[in-house]
């Protein structure tokens, strides 16, 4: 599946009808996460706030989960919607977390990002409209989806899957 129709870099592709960049401030309407600057910038920590709310990127290699294999849900760090699972997640080696799939396709927005001269496809929390990171096709990785989402680990929480309860012999109900 691509996510502007046919290829999200190729000529037939077409972009969603939300594209413009949103205030630092706001949330996506409707979605129930709507909050001022002030408040972000009172719940995040100055580096969180740098990446999610100014569209910043935490230097490679550096951030707490680009090199994790932890079974479980991946949520938006600013709001807790589930954005993506660790059965998505593959070891691209490029330093941030990446995942070959989202949770759900309305859980992420996409935004064409010409900033610093380059062409590429933003990633976005649909409920409160945080930066995530980036979109990457075509790299030639062995996933289903031939996507990259490259992902910040700051933008994003691991909560990691329960284990199973498994009763013995001895143990009774």
């Amino acid at each position: 599946m691509n996510i502007f129709g046919n290829s999200i870099f190729g000529n037939k592709a077409t972009e969603p009808p939300a594209t413009e960049a949103r205030p630092a401030g706001a949330g996506v309407p409707g979605n129930g996460v709507e909050k001022t600057d002030a408040q972000w910038r009172e719940e995040l920590t100055p580096e969180e706030y740098h990446v999610l709310r100014q569209a910043g990127t935490e230097r490679p290699y550096t951030g707490e989960y680009w090199d994790t294999h932890t079974a479980g849900v991946y949520q938006c760090r600013a709001c807790g919607a589930e954005l993506f699972t660790s059965n998505e997640k593959f070891d691209s080696h490029c330093g941030w977390p990446s995942f070959w799939a989202p949770l759900a396709e309305g859980n992420v927005r996409y935004i064409h990002d010409r900033t610093l001269g380059m062409d590429r496809v933003e990633v976005r929390c649909a409920t409160c409209d945080s930066h995530l990171g980036h979109v990457f096709e075509g790299e030639g990785y062995g996933t289903p989806t031939d996507q990259r989402y490259c992902i910040n680990s700051i933008s994003i929480r691991l909560v990691p899957a329960e284990e199973p309860q498994v009763k013995g012999p001895e143990q009774e109900s």
